[in-house]
């Protein structure tokens, strides 16, 4: 098959600890994801449980993706189970963990494509060309099972938020912040914000 006729290579990755509450969000939203009936996914998108395995996330990334979506709980100072959509673009990360040991059990979605252009700098593979975070505003990461009433109401139109962004179509909600999709130029990461009642 050539390049021409293969689909486009997209990940979807789930990171957080399901054994801290609401951190679990992007956890469950892949799982979500991975119970739709299979056309609903565009051909060549993949689903990863990334879980709190940041080190194999990044590994992941150098078989070489086009798209890459992370699924995860983002503070921003909103009502809890506020979704976000960040458009991170292929640039690695401004603000960049001071050097030291590397905890592979703490590695937010910064640390984690910080660790990819490393790895890309020092073993090449290709690096995706577009990356969006959808997260969530968590009421609760506490030690605990189990997301809080607004984070659980959040997860299936996070799912749809992620359908959107693989179709490029924007995920239906009517009061979501309108996206300029037709800019391509990448000052700093562009958020759409949606608050679910």
């Amino acid at each position: 098959m050539s390049t021409a006729q293969t689909p486009a290579r997209t990940l979807v990755a789930g990171v957080g600890n399901i054994f801290l509450s609401d951190d679990g969000f992007g956890v469950e939203t892949v799982r979500r994801l991975g119970r739709l009936e299979p056309s609903r996914l565009p051909p060549g998108t993949e689903l990863m449980d990334a879980g709190i395995r940041g080190v194999h996330l990044a590994y992941k990334l150098l078989e070489g993706y086009r798209t890459l979506v992370l699924v995860d709980v983002v503070g921003r100072g909103g009502a809890p189970g506020t979704l976000y959509t960040i458009d991170v673009g292929p640039e690695p990360p401004d603000t960049r963990p001071a050097p030291g040991p590397l905890d592979t059990h703490a590695m937010d979605p910064a640390t984690v494509l910080g660790l990819l252009h490393d790895l890309h700098a020092g073993a090449g593979g290709t690096l995706p060309d577009e990356v969006y975070v959808v997260g969530c505003e968590p009421l609760d990461t506490a030690d605990g099972m189990g997301l809080s009433d607004p984070v659980e109401a959040a997860v299936e139109p996070a799912v749809e938020r992620v359908l959107g962004l693989l179709s490029r179509r924007p995920a239906p909600a009517a009061d979501s912040v309108p996206r300029h999709d037709g800019d391509h130029g990448r000052p700093g990461p562009r958020t759409t914000q949606t608050t679910n009642s």
